[in-house]
């Protein structure tokens, strides 16, 4: 297959999803991708840029959640955009077509540990 790239990482942020006018839908999240190198002592973290459309951003906004770790599949492509101070910017992008989770899911606060109303409104927005 042309233009595929694959990455393993942890997702940087909760998914968002902005829905056009036209029906068609977009899940953007960021993947943080360690740089290992023999020649560095340090390793750095490079932030790659994801969008899921549709369908597959569907799946992503049920399923992907900060700080879990996936396998990203997808194509290759340059977002184009104006910044605010009116500069084209021109940023790579993956249009994604497949994931997989790695991990197994952040730990988070337990019902236990939350008073009932609390516990309640946290249910409806992990839900949401």
């Amino acid at each position: 297959m042309n233009n595929s790239i694959t990455i393993v990482g942890h997702v940087g942020q909760k998914p968002t999803t902005k829905i056009f006018e036209s029906g068609k839908k977009v899940v953007k999240f960021s993947v943080a991708v360690r740089d290992f190198s023999t020649v560095k002592e340090d390793p750095q973290t490079m932030w790659i840029d994801v969008q899921a459309w549709n369908g597959v951003g569907d799946r992503v906004a049920a399923h992907i959640t900060k700080g879990r770790e996936v396998v990203v599949q997808g194509r290759l492509a340059i977002d184009e955009y104006i910044d605010q101070e009116g500069r084209k910017v021109k940023k790579p992008v993956i249009n994604l077509t497949g994931f997989h989770l790695c991990s197994k899911k952040p730990a988070s606060i337990t019902a236990s540990q939350l008073e009932p109303e609390a516990t309640a409104k946290k249910l409806k927005e992990a839900a949401a």
